[in-house]
């Protein structure tokens, strides 16, 4: 029942910044872990980072102390922010929600029950 739409993806220079944010609609944000995942062509989707209602979070190791998750109930948005932007970074990120941790943390992609439609970020070197 309830959507999520990313934004903020765009073509960056390699060591340069972006944050993507993913609002919500029709769910009460409070009751959702929520994580960020990336596809790039060729390769299977990963988890790059995810947050749970409580706001502890963890990431990938390729995105540590790199990105950070953050979360904001009352609006209703999620973001992801990058830093120190690698070529690699160049995916198709995409937002996603769950009631039950483990399904976002694990992951367990195929028991994620809401996902958004994806916002590119393109890294030139």
């Amino acid at each position: 029942q309830g959507q999520l739409v990313e934004s903020g993806g765009q073509l960056v220079q390699a060591g340069g910044s972006l944050r993507l944010s993913c609002t919500t609609s029709g769910l009460t944000l409070s009751d959702y872990h929520m994580g960020w995942f990336r596809q790039a062509p060729g390769k299977e989707r990963e988890l790059v980072a995810a947050i749970a209602w409580t706001e502890s979070a963890h990431y990938a190791e390729s995105v540590l102390g790199r990105f950070t998750i953050s979360r904001d109930n009352a609006k209703g948005t999620v973001y992801l922010q990058m830093t120190r932007l690698k070529p690699e970074d160049t995916a198709l990120y995409y937002c996603a929600g769950d009631r039950a941790w483990r399904a976002i943390s694990t992951p367990h992609i195929d028991e994620i029950g809401l996902w958004g439609q994806g916002t590119q970020v393109t890294v030139s070197s």
